[in-house]
């Protein structure tokens, strides 16, 4: 056989392979359209790493390279799910923190929506501009985010997933300033708190704005040329700023833990975690009570909180993690019988442990 008839064999095989390719999009999209109609959740990663699974399977009898086959397909992935239309809304401007959990978390391929405060992430989801949300729960160094944890009290989204960011601050400024002249820093109060050390060095004026991205993208449209914003390294790749300091947290374990917001949890997955909201009656013995239940049945807590009720002084309710799925049999039988002995109880969402 000829080049030429191999050349042409090569572009008809590709011709199959596009088709092939359109024709995978197009289902994609109908499931899609399937999944908004039936109100369950886009984003399937299980269903992700079983097709991933698969594929690398045919390589082996094929005799391909799996890695290869592996990366070609995550591409089309990539694609069958920006056409499916996945928006995830967080706080901030593009280059925050929460903006790179949601990339984290779900990939590259969908479309974010940048909202001002954590109320409008949830307003985003509750009103379906966006499938998930994105907001920080904690961080390992500054605690907990009391207004994301108040705003669960008056919302019926559920968490449908958990990521943790490890957060590595820079000084970023325009790209004619100079380290010696910076007079001001703007950030969120969050990162302003956690490079004190650096800053008391700096000697400069520090100003709390809503968000770190943010900060950069006011010093850029307001030609700031004496002032520096803390942010990601990715922020000021985004805006076209220059980084003048990195790594400059006081601790480097730093991170932040972000919970996915969706109309529904996440099935059980055999590794997942649940996260409640409760409260008891104000007598002596009441929360030992409760979480009685957890301990006589074994199940670990990872994290117990409590915030006030916003209705009483010095009246409070109680956030709860634990390990294990709401629908599991232990976890089951657990919270049916708080619910007889608590003023309320509340299942925030049971969702796969972070990574």
């Amino acid at each position: 056989m000829s080049l030429e008839d191999l050349r042409r064999e090569i572009d008809e095989a590709d011709t199959r392979i596009v088709q092939l390719i359109a024709e995978r999009i197009s289902i994609a999209q109908e499931i899609g359209k399937e999944k908004k109609r039936q109100g369950t959740q886009l984003e399937d990663r299980e269903r992700e790493r079983k097709v991933l699974e698969n594929v690398r399977r045919i390589a082996r009898e094929k005799s391909l390279n799996q890695q290869d086959i592996e990366n070609i397909y995550k591409q089309i992935v990539t694609v069958s799910k920006r056409r499916q239309g996945i928006a995830v809304a967080f706080q901030g401007e593009i280059g925050a923190y929460s903006e790179e959990a949601a990339l984290r978390f779900f990939g590259p391929s969908i479309q974010v929506k940048a909202c001002q405060r954590l109320d409008d992430v949830f307003k985003a989801v509750e009103r379906d501009e966006a499938q998930f949300g994105v907001v920080p729960i904690e961080n390992s160094l500054e605690g907990s985010i009391s207004r994301t944890y108040d705003l669960f009290l008056d919302s019926s989204l559920k968490v449908c997933g958990e990521i943790e960011l490890r957060v590595s601050h820079c000084l970023i400024a325009s790209q004619e300033a100079r380290l010696d002249l910076i007079k001001r820093v703007y950030s969120h109060p969050q990162a302003l708190g956690q490079c004190q050390a650096f800053l008391r060095h700096l000697d400069c004026e520090l100003i709390p704005t809503y968000d770190t991205a943010g900060s950069v993208k006011m010093i850029k449209e307001e030609k700031i040329t004496d002032g520096g914003a803390i942010a990601s390294a990715r922020a000021a790749e985004i805006y076209g700023m220059k980084v003048m300091a990195k790594e400059i947290e006081d601790n480097p374990n730093n991170f932040t833990r972000f919970f996915i917001l969706s109309p529904q949890d996440s099935p059980p997955s055999g590794n997942d975690k649940t996260s409640i909201v409760f409260s008891v009656k104000h007598k002596p013995g009441t929360l030992y009570e409760f979480l009685k239940e957890f301990a006589t049945r074994n199940i670990s807590l990872t994290k117990i909180e409590s915030r006030p009720t916003r209705q009483k002084p010095w009246e409070y309710n109680f956030y709860l993690d634990f390990e294990g799925h709401r629908e599991d049999k232990v976890p089951r039988e657990a919270l049916e019988n708080v619910e007889r002995i608590s003023l309320f109880v509340k299942v925030l969402g049971s969702y796969p442990k972070a990574k």
